[in-house]
């Protein structure tokens, strides 16, 4: 027996309209923009930082970047980037599977996703089933706080778990990644690593739908922001064990809440990137600046260290041309170099940070429950 979802109210089924609803304006706004790619990496990079830091492996927006485009940590020890490439590459993997006509869900693409999450520590056994009993410990407490079910019975409930991935329901398709995130934690099948699984299956669930384009669809960036509720939600829902006849509402309310609230945010970023595209536009033919440098300029402008690395993949030039580009860009005031050679990147200057301010859009999100029954923000 696995968890189940509960028969959904006319809150929830509100909140999932207004996502639905969200969803489709994010779809329309970055269809054939070009700036798309920008938004998509980014939105790409910060899935795989926030994901990962919820388990304590913190690094850069920055360095998460140069992990989405293949390229070397400025910050983060090498150690440490194994761990932020291992996770780019299942979730890429993932993502790559979302428009496949003959995927299946499947023990062996669980395990295969597992073991390129975790093959940077082969003696936690990435990619096998765990052979005995495992704990999940707060350390700040010093008390375990969760006892996964019995390895014996792994085997059985992973079964069970694939049987119930592929099983065709009219449960909307944020509720079905949900539980399929729940269970999957939940069994802890795996000695380590779990959680990354369960967000990189979630996200996998969700991109499979194409309610949205598979790079924008997941959750990891708000999970990462909100990991003390994250844990709190898991905990009062698994209550210290193996308890699937618990009652996941709680559950599936958090994750409606990420859905949105996320969507929210990349709504914000777009309409804040469409604006500056078109005033850093207007601005670069002034100073006859070809537009491969927009990438530069958008970074910038969004808050991000600019390196050659990330600008080189963007703009697709030489080592020595991006070189040349962003001492362009710094001659024109719009940028502002840091650090020597290797560790040299580059942020926007006060001219280019107050045209930023212009379109950014402050203040919080709120609680789409709250909401229900009110003007509506989607």
């Amino acid at each position: 027996m696995l968890f189940r979802p509960p028969v959904l109210t006319s809150p929830e089924i509100q909140v999932i309209e207004s996502i639905a609803k969200a969803k489709e304006t994010i779809s329309f706004a970055t269809n054939e923009r070009r700036w798309v790619g920008l938004l998509r990496r980014n939105a790409f990079a910060r899935a795989i930082r926030g994901s990962n830091s919820i388990e304590g492996y913190n690094v850069t927006v920055e360095d998460a970047i140069a992990a989405a485009v293949g390229d070397q940590p400025a910050d983060a020890s090498p150690q440490l980037f194994q761990v932020i490439a291992g996770y780019r590459n299942a979730m890429t993997y993932a993502l790559q599977l979302s428009d496949d006509p003959h995927f299946v869900y499947e023990e062996g693409l669980i395990r295969a996703l597992h073991f390129m999450i975790m093959n940077y520590d082969l003696a936690k056994s990435p990619g096998k089933w765990r052979p005995g009993p495992i704990f999940v410990r707060n350390d700040d407490r010093g008390e375990i706080v969760y006892e996964g079910p019995e390895a014996e019975q792994v085997p059985k409930l992973m079964g069970e778990f694939v049987e119930s991935l592929k099983a065709k329901d009219s449960l909307p398709v944020v509720v079905r990644a949900a539980m399929a995130h729940l269970n999957l934690v939940m069994i802890h099948p795996f000695s380590d690593g779990n959680g990354r699984m369960a967000r990189c299956l979630q996200t996998l669930v969700l991109a499979r739908e194409k309610i949205l384009h598979p790079w924008f669809c997941s959750i990891e960036e708000y999970l990462g922001a909100n990991s003390a509720d994250y844990y709190k939600i898991l905990a009062e829902t698994g209550e210290g064990k193996w308890n699937p006849k618990n009652n996941t509402r709680a559950w599936i309310r958090f994750c409606l809440t990420a859905h949105y609230r996320q969507g929210e945010t990349l709504l914000r970023r777009q309409r804040m990137m469409s604006r500056l595209w078109g005033e850093l536009e207007s601005q670069m033919k002034k100073h006859k600046l070809p537009e491969r440098m927009m990438g530069a300029l958008i970074d910038a402008a969004m808050g991000l260290h600019v390196r050659n690395a990330t600008y080189r993949a963007w703009a697709e030039v030489s080592d020595n041309l991006a070189s040349r580009d962003l001492k362009i860009l710094v001659d024109a005031g719009f940028l502002e170099p840091k650090g020597d050679r290797r560790g040299r990147s580059y942020i926007a200057s006060v001219s280019l940070s107050k045209v930023a301010s212009q379109f950014r859009e402050r203040g919080p999100i709120p609680d789409p429950f709250i909401e229900v029954g009110q003007t509506k923000l989607f």
